[in-house]
């Protein structure tokens, strides 16, 4: 999950908790841009990333338990638990 912490420190890549690739890895999409922050909102974040050439979009907390950092994306084991 994708707190908002790590949405204004991680530079990279994150992966999709569920979605899968053809070949069986997780979806990927990149972090293209600075994490947006409101005074008035502490708890709010949006953090604009891509996935594919064309598809951009938001993650905010709406969306974040669906997304984490590869070092926190859960072995095989755990996904097939829950």
């Amino acid at each position: 999950m994708i707190t908002k912490q790590i949405a204004q420190t991680h530079r990279g890549e994150l992966w999709h908790m569920s979605a899968k690739n053809a070949d069986g890895t997780p979806v990927r999409c990149r972090i293209t841009g600075l994490c947006q922050t409101w005074i008035t909102r502490p708890g709010d974040f949006k953090l604009p990333v891509k996935h594919g050439l064309r598809q951009s979009f938001y993650i905010t907390p709406s969306n974040a338990a669906e997304w984490c950092t590869p070092e926190l994306w859960p072995a095989e084991s755990e996904l097939h638990r829950a």
